[in-house]
């Protein structure tokens, strides 16, 4: 019995350093655990970054992705055989063809996307595109409000921004199809909320578990978070 390597992917407007909380633990329960930087440029290039990241680990893979990441983390792990489970972590299911901004507009709840601020950057190709964050006055209560407001506060100011494009992009791959997946809602997320998670854990056929916390959950409660990654490579070990 091989314990796995779990692979945790932050989601837009965060770094690597939001699983910290969970780090330790997994560690101790005896996994390789890497945190992957997710670029946060576009969904299929980010994609193809964390599947070029899995397909350097050898044995069973326990991914996790946490909002935006869980899209990514969708289409990274489709077709690799290693992976045995996938966590969405507040995150997004999304189906072949949908984007993240089609998903938001689903049902009612969502309101982080209200205070994004968008702003041009320059490409290496020479061409200007649009990349977003979230509004740092307005980051710690849509973001955050569970989280320690002098925290909530670094994380407005370490927050990293999200290319428009992977926003709006349609997924191309969907993991959750094939591998057996489970989900964490925030109850409190004012990002992916509620209703639009029940959907999409329904239509995927997921593992759902339900926990009061804003979105920020892996900040705010990463016992819960981890508990649940526990579960899942529990029960997919090989």
């Amino acid at each position: 019995m091989n314990k796995q390597t779990i692979v945790l992917v932050h989601g837009a407007y965060a770094d690597s350093s939001s699983w910290n909380g969970s780090i330790d633990a997994l560690q101790e329960a005896g996994h390789r655990v890497i945190a992957v930087a997710n670029p946060l440029r576009g969904l299929e290039s980010d994609g193809d970054y964390l599947r070029s990241v899995l397909e350097t680990i050898d044995g069973p893979i326990v991914v996790a992705g946490h909002s935006y990441g869980g899209s990514v983390m969708s289409q990274a792990a489709e077709g690799n055989p290693n992976v045995t489970a996938l966590v969405y972590v507040a995150s997004f299911l999304a189906e072949v063809g949908e984007s993240l901004l089609e998903l938001v507009e689903k049902f009612p709840g969502a309101q982080l996307g209200g205070a994004a601020v968008p702003t041009p950057y320059r490409t290496p190709d020479g061409s200007t595109e649009t990349e977003l964050t979230i509004d740092p006055e307005r980051f710690p209560a849509l973001f955050a409000g569970d989280v320690d407001p002098a925290v909530a506060r670094r994380m407005a100011a370490t927050q990293r921004p999200l290319a428009l494009a992977a926003f709006t992009a349609p997924a191309t791959r969907a993991a959750w199809r094939t591998i057996e997946s489970w989900v964490l809602l925030a109850a409190q997320d004012l990002a992916v909320p509620a209703e639009l998670v029940h959907f999409m854990t329904e239509r995927a056929d997921a593992h759902l578990v339900e926990v009061d916390a804003s979105h920020a959950i892996t900040v705010s409660q990463p016992g819960a978070v981890t508990d649940l990654i526990l579960d899942a490579a529990r029960s997919t070990t090989r």
